[in-house]
């Protein structure tokens, strides 16, 4: 048996989802093989194996992470010390702000329709969910049905979803992002 190879970096948890991520986004989820990912991190797919069980775990653990970004950037809108209008216009901009900022990682939360992560991926589309949900009913001034929170969240992924494949920037559609918020309000407000 060959002695280990030395490393210049200890292989964190981190290092491996970025490796994967890129991967993930460039080849598609399917195509990538947990071998792939460590010769992409020039280590072997045994060191892999020791932070993540399998592909699924590992694809589990940055969509976790991403959700946990997500919930950040809609507390920090939260905590702001905003009038109830504008903390609102404000959640739905963080969510198309956050989507278009962090592409790879909107596509993985939100558009990957893969049977084998299905199951592992539950826990934080639902919380995020819940967080948005609660923030726009505590922040509209007339009571929001579930359904229409759903609407709500389903207008926002699609103008995400559109200018992801488009791939536009935060910047350049801002303002057809303000003004898609000031449509959803109408609706709500």
């Amino acid at each position: 048996m060959a002695p280990r190879k030395a490393v210049k970096h200890e292989l964190t948890k981190e290092m491996v989802m970025k490796a994967a991520r890129e991967l993930f986004r460039t080849k598609g989820y399917q195509q990538v093989s947990m071998r792939q990912i460590a010769a992409a991190l020039g280590y072997s797919h045994g060191s892999i194996y020791y932070h993540f069980k399998n592909k699924a775990e590992l694809f589990y653990a940055m969509i976790e992470t991403d959700f946990k970004l997500l919930d950040q950037w809609l507390d920090e809108v939260m905590n702001q010390e905003l009038d109830t209008d504008s903390k609102l216009r404000e959640v739905l901009l963080a969510f198309i702000r956050f989507g278009l900022s962090h592409k790879s990682q909107y596509e993985m939360m939100f558009l990957l329709a893969d049977e084998e992560v299905k199951s592992y991926v539950n826990k934080g589309p639902n919380e995020s969910y819940e967080k948005f949900a609660r923030s726009l009913i505590e922040l509209s001034r007339r009571k929001i049905t579930i359904q229409q929170t759903w609407s709500v969240f389903l207008s926002l992924h699609g103008f995400v979803s559109h200018y992801c494949r488009c791939d536009e920037s935060y910047e350049e559609v801002e303002n057809l992002a303000h003004f898609h918020v000031n449509f959803i309000l109408k609706s709500i407000g």
